[in-house]
């Protein structure tokens, strides 16, 4: 997550207190990636760890992947169901919008078809992708970037919660780094939800584009998923075929 922000930002990435003692080279040309060995590099800006004990090179170390454009499947994970309906999206998103230094280009998007093409309950040959199938991209109007949006609002509010916090002895953090008070917060946790409602309406917008019918409201709450049942994958009660990524 903290990797993701940061391709949505520019660096540095530190309080200007940490990067005033942190020498961080910059250099967008094609011949120079920023950096010759992240593994042996003298700080922690330069890698990323999912576990804590991996360590990996930071794409945001790289000066030319500054403002870059990611792409996401807000569910976080595979979902087929008989009806087309999407499930809750994760908290992810939101701080994907809330926490960059400014605010990211925002393009909802419908994709169909692909269920037809690997459904979870194929068959043998299950590696084979199926051909004679029709799978379809709708795109839906840019809602964030530099108009003024639900999303800049959101993000003035996540701003002056940010603020709100330091002026109370918080740390000044690093750009993708919260601590317990910012994720757990009642506050921060509010604004979270309520952006994450405003991208998922944003996609259902262009779900109704596609012609589906309109869903039931509640398909966007945690509580109506837990009719799935107890199963983390396979089928679940409500007919749907769930997989995690």
């Amino acid at each position: 997550m903290r990797e993701a922000i940061r391709l949505l930002s520019s660096p540095p990435f530190q309080p200007k207190s940490r990067t005033e003692s942190v020498a961080v080279k910059t250099d967008i040309s094609l011949r120079s990636p920023d950096l010759a060995d992240p593994f042996s590099s003298p700080n922690h800006f330069h890698t990323y760890s999912t576990n804590g004990v991996d360590t990996f090179p930071a794409p945001s170390a790289f000066g030319m992947r500054r403002y870059s454009w990611v792409h996401i499947f807000p569910e976080g994970k595979v979902h087929q169901h008989p009806k087309k309906t999407m499930r809750y999206f994760k908290w992810g998103v939101a701080r994907l919008i809330l926490e960059p230094d400014v605010c990211p280009d925002i393009i909802p998007m419908w994709i169909e078809g692909n269920e037809q093409i690997m459904h979870e309950a194929r068959k043998w040959p299950r590696f084979l992708p199926r051909v004679g199938k029709t799978c379809a991209v709708w795109f839906g109007d840019n809602v964030g970037g530099d108009g003024d949006t639900i999303f800049h609002e959101l993000r003035r509010k996540w701003k002056a919660l940010v603020e709100a916090h330091r002026r109370r002895g918080g740390e000044m953090l690093e750009i993708g780094v919260l601590d317990d008070e910012l994720k757990y917060g009642e506050e921060a946790v509010a604004l979270r939800n309520e952006c994450t409602r405003q991208v998922r309406r944003a996609v259902l917008k262009v779900r109704q584009i596609s012609g589906l019918p309109d869903e039931d409201p509640k398909a966007g709450l945690v509580e109506t998923w837990k009719e799935e049942g107890g199963r983390l994958e396979g089928k679940m009660e409500d007919g749907s075929f769930v997989k995690d990524t």
